[in-house]
């Protein structure tokens, strides 16, 4: 009996360096190599957390981080858009209110349930104690749709919706005094974006729009904290770039009339040099080769992920 190939996620067994930075007045950034970010801001009366970890359990080390700086409740969580990885820890922090996007609300309410499992599935060691996470969904508190302002004391914390890219429920949080940016996965840096639920034509679009924020420091999805206006700038040309490339080499082979297999391996091959080196771009690859593929032929708006839609896509592409 042939054996089919795992996720190459299902590999990835070693455990990453956790760094907790403070990366301007209010802001601090917990990055582990790669691995899923989660923003902080610590205000004048209390915390926001942008997204959450994976499982309450690796929750718990965040928590214990920020209170090793200050000991203010948290009174919000923001989910980025809706992925498991990023909200399904929000419990720990036992926030006042989660807050997201109308959109990433509607995105739980269609696929919330198929995500989770689709995601646990992938990516094991990032779902570490996940027997922590309670039954069902985490589910938004307060929803706004293009904009909304928190004050934590008198600083002011904007919500932003940018455009779609990633998905199309995005949301950034932005501190204007301090033009601090938590980007979730619309911004990675030296990370490889998964794009299994992105739109390939906005999402350049909606990057220029994060750009012209001007921020001077940013802490993307993935990847080392951004502290220096030309590091931004490279996390976000870098995010550009690996878009809009993959893009347009799938859509000039789906218009010239070859098979997803062909399209991914072609792709693949084009994309490897620059950006192989990237965290989990073997992971990532074979879904964002599938979107923009899909995208570009006849689904402008992406399909649900099943784990078992995973496992058929794994072995055509990989097998």
């Amino acid at each position: 009996m042939t054996q089919i190939k795992k996720f190459a996620s299902q590999a990835d067994l070693e455990e990453k360096k956790v760094t907790f930075s403070q990366i301007s007045e209010h802001v601090w950034a917990y990055t582990a190599e790669g691995d899923p970010n989660t923003g902080i801001v610590v205000g004048d009366d209390a915390v926001l957390v942008a997204d959450t970890q994976a499982t309450p359990a690796m929750a718990a080390d965040v928590i214990r981080r920020i209170r090793e700086v200050t000991d203010k409740p948290i009174k919000y969580v923001v989910l980025t858009h809706y992925h498991a990885v990023r909200v399904l820890g929000a419990s720990a922090y036992q926030p006042q209110q989660i807050v997201a996007s109308k959109d990433t609300y509607d995105l739980i309410v269609e696929r919330g349930e198929q995500d989770k499992a689709s995601e646990i599935g992938r990516f094991p060691r990032l779902f570490r104690d996940v027997e922590t996470i309670p039954t069902g969904l985490t589910w938004p508190t307060i929803t706004f749709s293009g904009k909304m302002t928190l004050w934590l004391g008198k600083l002011e914390v904007q919500l932003l919706q940018l455009g779609r890219g990633h998905t199309k429920g995005d949301t950034v949080v932005w501190l204007p005094k301090e033009r601090t940016l938590l980007s979730g996965d619309l911004v990675e840096f030296d990370a490889t974006p998964y794009a299994g639920d992105a739109y390939f034509k906005h999402w350049p679009r909606t990057l220029d729009n994060l750009a012209a924020l001007d921020p001077t420091a940013l802490v993307p999805g993935r990847g080392a904290a951004l502290t220096t206006p030309e590091s931004v700038a490279r996390g976000l040309a870098g995010t550009r770039d690996f878009v809009a490339e993959l893009y347009a080499s799938v859509s000039e082979d789906a218009k010239a009339g070859k098979d997803l297999n062909a399209v991914y391996k072609n792709t693949f091959a084009k994309l490897k040099t620059k950006y192989g080196h990237w965290v989990i771009f073997d992971h990532c690859m074979p879904f964002d080769v599938t979107r923009a593929y899909d995208e570009a032929t006849q689904y402008p708006d992406p399909r649900i992920w099943t784990a078992e839609r995973d496992r058929q896509m794994w072995e055509a592409l990989e097998g």
